[in-house]
């Protein structure tokens, strides 16, 4: 109720700014201990070894630097994902880089990894009070060339290890030049192949298994699908997060901003996003759990989600669109 009131007033702020004023004032309300958690009551799910509360979490791209994890847990998330983090800090792109579409229940975002870097983001983590589970979104430097991308991810890879309870390997960010270009056969098999070989010898020098997850985009041909989801069982990747933003325009071509460069969120993303996730399952077949991410506007969208194959799912729009009952409300409907 709360939020349905304040909405309108940070509706009218630009939206990086009203992002950055609802975090501090999160921030805020919990370090004075106005913002009180309470547990949804749901049956633990075990997925990648993990315990998850509920199967709610989430979206990296909320809290880039982990500055907030203490205060965003009270909304209730069975899970917490960070980032996505570069292994040195950069500013991101130009602003203005990110665009509502409340005509359309969409946002159109361009930020381009802006972060404090890996450093950084492990100190908060380590300052942080949080116990639950929480997931770390690595990705590479913009200026760093795309055929020494996995320098890397193994750099951010070897720094986050211990602290993370999973973490994602983000390929599919349509912001970052020529970074969409490791989904391809080519490039991926590689690629898993070098992180996975760093993962296990990671897991033997800190005593711990940190699950590795790669991140998909919606943007994909069928075949390329079934061709990811191949090399995610041959090289026995803990999950796949299905799916980021999306290139496509196609029900937003006429409202303002739908021409701003960048990835598009939220509800025209929702069917999209569930299709790939039910061509993931049919290849997968519960080999490689899927998380689902994607236009989840509402607890329907998260059962459809859930339906389609995936074990977890995560929001971010839908969270900026509805305010915290959505947590609750899809961890009801997934529960029913």
């Amino acid at each position: 109720m709360l939020y349905s009131l304040l909405r309108p007033l940070l509706f009218r702020l630009n939206p990086e700014t009203a992002h950055r004023v609802t975090l501090k004032a999160i921030g805020n309300a919990h370090r004075f201990k106005l913002l009180q958690g309470h547990p949804i009551d749901c049956k633990h799910r075990n997925i990648m070894g993990l315990d998850f509360p509920n199967p709610v979490g989430l979206a990296a791209g909320l809290d880039k630097n982990g500055e907030y994890v203490n205060a965003l847990a009270a909304f209730g998330f069975g899970f917490i994902e960070i980032g996505t983090v570069t292994p040195r800090p950069q500013p991101g792109n130009q602003k203005p880089r990110l665009f509502r579409i409340p005509q359309a229940n969409a946002m159109i975002n361009r930020l381009g990894f802006n972060n404090y870097g890996a450093d950084k983001l492990v100190e908060n983590v380590k300052h942080m009070n949080y116990q639950g589970i929480l997931g770390i979104n690595i990705g590479k430097n913009f200026d760093t060339p795309v055929e020494k991308a996995a320098e890397d991810y193994l750099m951010c890879l070897r720094k986050v290890y211990y602290y993370a309870s999973y973490i994602v390997v983000n390929i599919s960010s349509p912001n970052t030049p020529n970074l969409r270009q490791l989904q391809n056969i080519e490039e991926l098999d590689p690629l898993l192949g070098t992180l996975k070989l760093e993962q296990n010898k990671l897991a033997d020098e800190c005593g711990k298994y940190t699950p590795l997850v790669v991140k998909i985009a919606p943007d994909l041909e069928t075949t390329q699908i079934i061709s990811i989801a191949t090399l995610l069982m041959k090289h026995k990747i803990d999950g796949v997060i299905a799916t980021n933003s999306t290139f496509s325009r196609i029900g937003v071509e006429h409202l303002p901003h739908s021409s701003e460069t960048g990835g598009l969120s939220g509800a025209p993303l929702t069917k999209h996003a569930t299709t790939v996730i039910h061509q993931l399952h049919g290849v997968l077949q519960g080999a490689v759990p899927i998380i689902g991410v994607g236009g989840i506007m509402c607890a329907t969208d998260a059962k459809e989600k859930m339906d389609a194959g995936a074990s977890l799912v995560q929001v971010y729009t839908g969270l900026i669109y509805r305010g915290p009952k959505l947590v609750r409300e899809a961890v009801q409907a997934i529960s029913k």
